[in-house]
């Protein structure tokens, strides 16, 4: 069974998902509970999705505390459903340092596969973990700021977080 949990943070209203391994889905504000209902129904088919019994603590914990700028890790046990190929660019994107970015093309490098910056994007665009995997520090080539779920404005504001900003 997958359970739910929906609270708010200084960045907005987040819904977390947990299978019996951990946390397999983190909704940004933008996330409606409808979207995080087909993805479980696409990666957990004829899993049921319900709502939490209860508050799912340690990682309102933890997400607050980043958001807060009072952790810059995670503790959180995940449950990471993917493609081989985006396991192996998430787990690239998960290493990358608090407050720092890397470009899609250094990802690419980085796993063997450096002609693959477009496939690397796609994979980070379906990233179901954001913020514990964090692909806001992914950028375009020039250190633009590119495509996110959460929006470019959630995106700015993540990494003027990270990078000490006055945002709040």
């Amino acid at each position: 069974m997958l359970t739910y949990d929906r609270f708010t943070t200084p960045v907005g209203q987040l819904i977390v998902v947990r299978s019996p391994v951990g946390v397999c889905y983190i909704g940004l504000p933008s996330t409606t509970l409808s979207q995080v209902k087909g993805w479980a129904g696409k990666t957990f088919p004829g899993v049921p999705l319900q709502p939490a019994p209860g508050p799912f603590h340690l990682e309102r914990q933890e997400l607050r505390a980043y958001v807060r700028r009072e952790r810059t890790t995670f503790t959180l046990n995940l449950d990471h459903q993917n493609t081989p190929f985006a396991m192996k660019v998430l787990d690239a994107v998960h290493r990358i340092p608090y407050g720092e970015t890397v470009t899609y093309r250094a990802i690419a490098e980085r796993i063997g596969r450096p002609r693959s910056s477009r496939a690397v994007g796609r994979a980070v665009a379906t990233n179901p973990l954001p913020l514990a995997i964090p692909c806001h520090r992914v950028v375009g080539s020039d250190g633009s700021l590119t495509g996110y779920g959460g929006g470019l404005p959630l995106k700015q504001r993540l990494l003027e977080m990270e990078t000490g900003a006055a945002w709040l």
